[in-house]
């Protein structure tokens, strides 16, 4: 099983690379789901952590529907991380409806060839998740990252069997959604090949006048989940 670690700053990075991750995530503001990553934190981390790194390319917090503009943004992006030399992107866009929007989708997928493509946790927003999955068999995304449209990925884990068998080898299910050691080993038995998690933790920075929450890839907490799985 491998594990991919959503990695918000080049330190977290590498202390994924360093516990024996598998692939990072990298993205900036988890506390609003991610969005895209700076050209200089990707251009740092590429160069120099020594496992793959997918990027996020999300142009703003919210949902997933686009303006034109901000769909410019995202092909610009990910031509960038192209040239970087990432190995996989993490993107997607919906509808107003919920449903996949399959145009601009295919393309962000064709613009990342020959780049793995994730359609990530938009997906638990959708109406019809198994209708959802074959469209992205249909348009070439190789993964989806989904917590089976609950809260957690324990709590979605019988959405995330079904996906699973509907896949058939065709698309990589990636659970994620509060996985911890406690329960990694569920999602492996399962059958599911992939797991995704932040393994954080928060330490106070204090420059002298404030004292500064940040959050960071815990490489005890990563090292746990490898144990586990």
């Amino acid at each position: 099983m491998k594990l991919e670690i959503c990695a918000n700053s080049y330190q977290s990075a590498k202390n994924a690379c360093d516990a024996g991750a598998h692939r990072i995530e990298l993205c900036q503001e988890l506390s609003v789901g991610g969005i895209t990553p700076s050209f200089g934190l990707v251009k740092k981390v590429v160069g120099e952590i020594d496992i793959p790194v997918f990027v996020l390319i999300r142009p703003r917090s919210g949902n997933f529907v686009y303006s034109e503009d901000e769909f410019q943004i995202m092909k610009n992006d990910i031509q960038l991380c192209k040239d970087l030399g990432c190995k996989g992107i993490v993107s997607g866009v919906l509808n107003s409806d919920r449903t996949l929007d399959i145009e601009r989708t295919r393309v962000l997928i064709d613009l990342a060839k020959p780049l793995s493509f994730t359609f990530h946790r938009a997906f638990d927003e959708i109406k019809n998740p198994k209708d959802t999955l074959l469209q992205l068999i249909g348009i070439g995304a190789h993964r989806v990252l989904t917590s089976g449209k609950k809260t957690t990925a324990e709590e979605g884990l019988d959405l995330l069997k079904e996906l699973n068998v509907l896949a058939k080898n065709r698309i990589t299910i990636l659970a994620g959604g509060g996985i911890t050691s406690k329960n990694a080993n569920l999602f492996k038995e399962a059958g599911l090949t992939e797991i995704h998690a932040s393994a954080s933790s928060t330490k106070k920075q204090d420059d002298g006048m404030f004292s500064v929450p940040i959050t960071f890839s815990d490489p005890m907490k990563i090292k746990a989940i490898l144990d586990a799985i």
